[in-house]
């Protein structure tokens, strides 16, 4: 038995139904449909039974909790610790460099 597919809001992550034009909360309008697995977009027609290209049926985890806890409807994503600790060495570089031509 094959899942039914839900649709959700990419603006704010909530749950619509299949064939509403604009998101009741935030009143996005939908020009297509978005798979949430591969990015594949087309009219609401192709997805009735999943993603035509990757066959992607289940909702996105936790849409409606990720999207309206710390985010508020943005699509920003955290970028890796790792970014955050190498621009801090860069950072601490260039004014250890431009300390040093200053006393020069």
């Amino acid at each position: 038995m094959k899942k039914k597919p839900r649709f959700f809001c990419d603006h704010c992550g909530y749950e619509v139904g299949r064939d509403v034009k604009s998101c009741p909360k935030c009143g996005r309008y939908f020009a297509a449909v978005r798979c949430p697995s591969c990015g594949y977009s087309g009219p609401d027609e192709m997805f009735q039974g999943g993603c035509p290209m990757c066959g992607y049926s289940a909702p996105p985890p936790d849409a409606n909790v990720k999207q309206n806890k710390n985010r508020k409807g943005s699509s920003f994503e955290p970028l890796p610790a790792w970014t955050y600790i190498v621009s801090a060495i860069v950072l601490l570089v260039i004014l250890a460099l431009v300390s040093y031509l200053i006393t020069r």
